[in-house]
């Protein structure tokens, strides 16, 4: 017998190196978070700016929600607007009260307790719409995801006892957590000189639920039920053949994105400070115009990247609103076009220009850039 001793090859003994940390991006991160929290301090008495931020916030919670559904399990909807009017309409009828008159319907429910309930009422909403989901795909689901703004707008107008009516509306009730309230009071803290009252304390509500949005998108990415979302997305077939249930995860999804957009309508609902069902389904805040700026948010940052739509989400709600702020504080103007239409032309042109030269949107430019830099 050979007393040979069998020496393993150099590559095997020598350690796996550990993946090189992109210092720039996590200093960028950072820096991000802080400007974030200190934005009521930076812009001090400016409202109208705090505004256009919380406006932004809400793009991002709806767009992360969209993109779940329409970039990870590939089921295109347009439903959004809907979703947001019963997240603002059960926020308002679970928190509120029967005013007055008493020709309002109210709860009186505490408003966080509103708010996950409001939240959980368009989960439950988009379950609904699971089984016609699941055996629906392409433009057929976007057609009949439509039909659902439609639904809104009719019961929107009829159940005014809900929804207030087109003609007033209701006034959501203040949100209130833990005794604390998020409307101006007398003191009011302070950071840095500023007071912290009403739009500097929805700015910090709408931050920790935009980030929380965030997180448990990428959570769930990263997890066994997205992986399940893509397979469905990439190929049916297949994925029965791995043990995917198709239905099963198509519903999930839905459940998943209608509860994003539920948020995001209980944010609007505090941002306007009214609860209003729009008057036609073409203007307003819940109507097809709302469905296709979402819809834009995805396609502009890239379908399926949770920081792709984050990114969305700042062009299609920030840019209308930074030009509306320059055009008032600045005279910013372009002839007769107005800040709303000069953003829809923007945004359009952003979508074509994606489409023909980078289908991976804002998300794979932001990739390409930080790769190099971390290559350096």
């Amino acid at each position: 017998m050979s007393n040979a001793v069998v020496e393993a090859p150099v590559s095997e003994l020598q350690p796996t190196p550990k993946p090189r940390r992109n210092w720039l991006k996590i200093a960028g991160v950072a820096l991000l978070l802080i400007v974030l929290v200190l934005f009521p301090v930076i812009t001090g008495t400016e409202v109208a700016y705090l505004k256009a931020g919380q406006y932004v916030l809400i793009g991002v919670v709806g767009a992360v929600g969209l993109t779940l559904l329409v970039g990870q399990a590939g089921q295109l909807s347009l439903a959004h607007p809907f979703f947001l009017l019963v997240g603002a309409v059960s926020y308002a009828v679970l928190a509120g009260d029967s005013g007055d008159s008493g020709d309002l319907v109210g709860l009186g429910l505490p408003p966080l307790v509103a708010m996950i309930g409001a939240i959980a009422i368009c989960a439950l909403v988009g379950l609904a719409f699971a089984p016609v989901a699941g055996r629906l795909r392409g433009i057929y689901l976007g057609v009949a995801s439509l039909s659902l703004v439609f639904l809104g707008l009719y019961l929107g107008q009829s159940l005014d006892m809900f929804s207030g009516g087109t003609s007033t509306g209701r006034p959501p009730p203040t949100f209130d957590l833990f005794g604390f309230r998020f409307a101006n009071t007398e003191p009011a803290p302070t950071v840095l000189g500023v007071a912290i009252q009403k739009q500097q304390r929805l700015w910090y509500l709408f931050l920790v639920l935009a980030l929380g949005a965030y997180l448990l998108a990428r959570g769930a990415v990263r997890s066994r039920v997205g992986r399940a979302w893509r397979a469905v997305r990439d190929n049916e077939a297949a994925a029965t053949a791995m043990g995917v249930h198709v239905t099963r995860a198509k519903a999930q999804a839905f459940t998943v994105s209608s509860a994003f957009a539920g948020t995001a309508g209980v944010m609007t609902a505090l941002w306007l400070d009214l609860v209003k069902p729009d008057e036609n389904e073409f203007v307003g805040t819940y109507s097809i115009t709302v469905a296709i700026g979402f819809l834009a948010m995805v396609l502009i940052g890239g379908l399926g990247s949770i920081p792709g739509a984050v990114a969305g989400a700042v062009v299609v709600n920030g840019l209308p609103q930074l030009l509306t702020l320059g055009a008032t504080e600045f005279g910013w103007s372009i002839g007769t076009l107005s800040p709303v239409l000069i953003s829809a032309f923007v945004y359009g042109a952003a979508i074509v220009l994606v489409v023909l030269f980078e289908p991976g949107g804002l998300a794979a430019i932001g990739r390409r850039l930080t790769s190099r830099q971390g290559d350096r």
